[in-house]
């Protein structure tokens, strides 16, 4: 049925991204029924349209893996530790200038 299936909110709920459980990326590498429902997630975001993000990553394969089966937005230690409001501005402002100064060195 459709009555209280959380798969029907899909088609009725204003979501733009549909975001995969750091459980999933986990055991990804040890558990063929994780990356199989990650595979699953990511097929059926695209046939929604709709961004993904995979919650999580604290390795290299799991970063190489998730890339390969073309899920291009990931969060987890493996690119920061949590920071309070303050540090992560300065991060952000930090890498706007290092971007800023790779183009100038370009043209």
């Amino acid at each position: 049925g459709t009555g209280y299936s959380s798969l029907n909110y899909l088609k009725r709920l204003p979501i733009d991204t549909l975001k995969i459980d750091k459980s999933f990326v986990h055991d990804m590498s040890k558990s063929d029924e994780d990356s199989s429902i990650i595979k699953a997630i990511i097929a059926m975001a695209r046939g929604l349209n709709l961004n993904i993000i995979s919650e999580g990553v604290e390795t290299e394969a799991q970063l190489e893996q998730l890339r390969e089966w073309r899920c291009k937005n990931m969060q987890g230690f493996l690119f920061s530790r949590p920071m309070n409001h303050s540090d992560a501005a300065d991060r952000l402002k930090n890498n706007e200038m290092m971007l800023q100064h790779s183009i100038k060195r370009r043209y």
